[in-house]
């Protein structure tokens, strides 16, 4: 099973991460996260630091670091029969760069998931960790071009034509309750899901 987090920067996908970690629920759950550790993660994160890079070639670069990620951690984890979850994944691709490539695309999130459509592998279950613009910009502390409300609220718009398309796979979750509350939802929900 490949089990995906999702939501805003600020929504607390790191924190519950952890919180599965630490879980007993789970056992040899392979964990991992977008944009990686490798070097193709690290282009990644260092587009995102240049707030003068260009948006498609942005998304090449994180579609680039999800085809390694897939070929090195999520399909040999898959077929060793590991639980595989991700903090982010995907989806984050189509609300994000669906967000930064608006000007450019008629509809630039069905662009974006028509260039990973031929080959990515879909999550079996997410869960979406829910949250204002505003609280995940405050949260986040908007560091980076990605994270300010403004943008977040574009990226928000994109989250929930996901979850109206696809409404089976996803599971919404409150994230703008304390961070215990949130915690405490997705180790039940993922105990559920597994």
């Amino acid at each position: 099973m490949l089990l995906t987090l999702e939501g805003l920067d600020g929504s607390g996908k790191t924190t519950c991460m952890e919180a599965l970690r630490e879980s007993s629920v789970l056992g040899d759950a392979t964990f991992t996260r977008e944009p990686t550790t490798s070097w193709y993660g690290e282009a990644v994160r260092r587009s995102v630091a240049d707030e003068h890079a260009d948006p498609l070639a942005e998304l090449f670069l994180y579609t680039a670091d999800h085809a390694a990620h897939l070929a090195r951690t999520v399909r040999p984890a898959l077929d060793r029969g590991d639980v595989v979850i991700s903090d982010r994944y995907s989806d984050s691709r189509y609300a994000y760069q669906g967000a930064t490539l608006a000007d450019r695309f008629e509809d630039a999130v069905a662009f974006v998931r028509a260039v990973h459509r031929p080959w990515t592998r879909p999550p079996d279950a997410t869960i979406y960790l829910d949250v204002d613009p505003e609280t995940g910009a405050r949260r986040s502390g908007a560091t980076n071009k990605f994270e300010t409300a403004t943008h977040l609220a574009d990226v928000r718009d994109n989250y929930e034509r996901l979850l109206a398309d696809d409404p089976d796979r996803f599971l919404r979750i409150d994230a703008s309750r304390p961070a215990e509350d949130v915690r405490a939802d997705v180790l039940a929900a993922v105990e559920r899901l597994v």
